[in-house]
């Protein structure tokens, strides 16, 4: 005889089959079963409430009944999964899903089971299958439970009124919040001392109290963990010692007692008849100001911290927290009198061997030596051209090299050396910080020394009693006054530009006639030198010849003096040649890939993060003047033309050195630029700004 396990039809076409269409989904159904106990006269039969599974996979079915504790049966799995058969006559064939519903009796392996609920789930799949479930049954109860329940409660039967002391809400809401307060005690048997300082902590929790001592340095006590261990702290406490059993949570009346099976009642005293009730302190009890009794020592409230006033503010609607003032403020230091200088070493020895017994080195600013110590091609040292300033007419053509140096103030001064002059040239002053003139030499204060804003061109300055004129100024000092302008006001061109705008805002039009008539081309572009007299005569005086130069300097026209674009790019051409650097359409796909916006252009960061990450083997300063060059004014560069002037199997740039001529033998002053420093101003950007386009 064939049996068929599963009433679903054999998969066709490409329907997965029922083992895997119905993998992991059980039904569950609540059930009962009624069991007789013949041999007990307390109970004629059990109900026994189960769940029974029917796994949709397979068909199989599995009985399990949730343990009960102490039941003294075996209870658990009931009927081990497997394909169970209908009752006689139908014993050749298998339950399916569709002998199932609620409030229905089904019979397995001779057992009754009444079928009273089902899941969620379960409800839904019948329906889908088209199953019409009946309503829930009511679930039965044991009646030999139900007694065993009734006899439990009876004897655990509560005292009536009940009271409950339950705690474990308040730990549960306030645990690890506490409140924290700063208070002192006037120990009496130390009159002549301060107030013993303390902090008292309260515990929201469990409403606990404990204190520490904060000792101060060399006070002569003991450390001790607490100045009180944690506990509730009673208000009226010391107090007279109670017999045992007088403090109690409850108040017995009498115990009556049964001698059968030892068991015992009491009632208990409802008014609390002869109780003892003790007061403790509370977080109402504790506020600044308060005077708090711990163990007959009186402890004054002075502050809190800020959860403390938070807590207050939130519970009790205290705003005002003003901390009383329980320390005598100090006396004021004595004020420490420093000898004057006495000449022996620098000044800055001499006020270390004042400071202390131990003489130590005087203190270095070394932040401001790593900053601005000669890194790359940064050097870090501001150059000036000057000369003296003297009636003696051989010292007026004395030229000299002022160099400032920024890692720690120091000044150096050489002298240019000429032929048949009679002076020897070379170091003039040794490299060492100098002090301004006019200073007092034996005095208490330090002395003031001179730094780098002391130094612009135009600037008058006395060292060792050498009068100097500063007249002039290397490439790289002007631009890093001008990149450090907040540091340098007269290389601020926002400042020298206010200057001058509030020196000429009543004279537009003489000043346009004056510049029209400067320039009868209309080139719109005057001579540093006309510029710099026409700044004089409308100054009077009023701009420094470095403020002058800062103007001319933005609104000129540089002199080509730079190196020549084509000898840089023949010089990386020729190390990348040398290395068989070939990357480069490489190079251009990583710089699309980092050019998000498709337009062409990337910061210099970004594309001096590529090309080290293709190690180019060109060296930084080239790489960044490179960059520099072909970047625009938002710092921008085009790297597609950058990469084919770089590429030199494409693009090869002729390598040639265009031969200038040799300056004069008096122009060299140690390679350092002579004035003016641009060849051509233009004023009518000049004018715009200063009056505003005119119309």
């Amino acid at each position: 005889m064939k049996i068929t396990s599963s009433v679903f039809p054999e998969a066709v076409g490409s329907s997965p089959p029922s083992w895997i269409a119905f993998d992991k989904q059980v039904l569950c159904f609540d059930a009962y079963f009624e069991e007789e106990v013949p041999e007990k006269h307390q109970e004629l039969y059990r109900i026994r409430h189960c769940k029974i599974y029917f796994f949709l996979e397979d068909d199989t079915i599995q009985v399990t009944e949730p343990v009960v504790k102490d039941s003294g049966l075996n209870q658990g799995t009931l009927l081990r999964r497997g394909l169970v058969p209908l009752p006689p006559p139908h014993e050749d064939q298998f339950y399916t899903m569709y002998h199932f519903n609620i409030n229905t009796e089904i019979t397995l392996y001779g057992r009754k089971y009444k079928i009273i609920d089902c899941d969620l789930y379960t409800k839904n799949f019948l329906r889908k299958i088209g199953i019409r479930l009946n309503p829930p049954a009511r679930r039965p109860d044991d009646p030999y439970t139900t007694e065993r329940q009734k006899r439990y409660l009876e004897s655990t039967n509560p005292f009536h009124p009940y009271e409950r002391f339950d705690t474990l809400k308040q730990f549960l809401e306030f645990d690890g919040q506490v409140l924290g307060f700063s208070c002192v005690w006037n120990d009496p048997e130390l009159k002549l001392s301060d107030p013993r300082e303390l902090v008292l902590r309260y515990y929201l929790s469990d409403d606990t109290i404990d204190i520490r001592e904060i000792l101060p340095p060399n006070s002569g006590r003991d450390v001790v963990p607490f100045f009180l261990k944690r506990d509730k702290l009673p208000k009226n406490a010391p107090t007279a010692p109670y017999h045992p059993g007088t403090i109690t949570n409850y108040t017995l009346l009498n115990v009556l007692g049964k001698p059968e099976r030892n068991k015992g009642y009491y009632l208990r005293d409802v008014l609390q008849t002869g109780a003892v009730h003790q007061e403790f302190y509370k977080d109402s009890d504790l506020k600044i100001g308060a005077i708090i009794n711990v163990w007959g020592r009186q402890i004054l409230l002075c502050d809190c911290d800020e959860f403390t006033k938070e807590h207050y503010r939130k519970k009790f609607g205290i705003v005002d927290f003003t901390p009383v003032e329980y320390k005598t403020p100090p006396p004021p230091k004595p004020e420490k009198i420093i000898p004057p200088y006495n000449g022996f070493g620098s000044e800055e020895d001499s006020l270390s061997s004042c400071k202390g017994v131990v003489v130590q080195a005087p203190h270095k600013d070394y932040r401001q030596f790593l900053v601005k110590d000669r890194y790359g091609m940064d050097s870090f040292v501001l150059r000036y051209a000057a000369k003296l300033i003297t009636d003696i007419a051989v010292d007026k053509d004395r030229k000299f090299i002022i160099s400032y140096f920024l890692s720690d103030d120091t000044i150096s001064v050489f002298e240019y050396a000429e032929r048949n002059s009679g002076i020897a040239g070379g170091k003039f002053l040794e490299r060492s910080r100098i002090k301004k003139p006019g200073q007092e030499l034996f005095k208490s204060e330090p002395s003031e020394y001179y730094q780098a804003q002391d130094l612009f061109v135009g600037a008058r300055v006395c060292f060792h009693g050498h009068n100097f004129l500063l007249v002039d100024a290397d490439e790289y000092t002007f631009n890093y006054m001008e990149k450090n302008a907040n540091e340098f006001p007269m290389a601020d061109i926002c400042a020298v530009f206010n200057k001058l705008k509030s020196m000429t805002e009543s004279h537009a039009k003489e000043i346009r006639k004056t510049f029209a008539i400067t320039d009868p081309e209309h080139t719109n572009v005057i001579g540093y030198d006309s510029f710099r007299n026409w700044i004089v005569s409308v100054a009077g005086g009023g701009f420094s010849e470095h403020e002058i130069m800062t103007l001319g300097r933005h609104y000129g026209i540089r002199d080509d003096s730079q190196t020549d674009l084509l000898l840089l790019l023949s010089m990386a051409q020729e190390k990348l040649k040398k290395n068989a650097f070939e990357n480069f359409e490489q190079l251009i796909t990583v710089f699309l890939y980092k050019d998000r916006e498709k337009c062409g252009l990337l910061p210099n960061e970004t594309c001096r993060t590529i090309f080290k990450s293709f190690k180019l083997p060109l060296p930084d300063d080239l790489l960044e003047t490179l960059l520099a060059r072909f970047e625009d004014n938002q710092k921008q560069v085009d790297y597609k033309k950058f990469v084919h002037a770089l590429n030199w199997r494409e693009n090869q740039v002729r390598a040639f050195v265009e031969e200038k001529e040799q300056p004069k033998r008096e122009d060299i002053w140690n390679q350092l630029p002579r004035s003016p420093p641009v060849s051509g101003v233009r004023y009518p950007p000049l004018l715009d700004d200063l009056f505003g386009k005119e119309e």
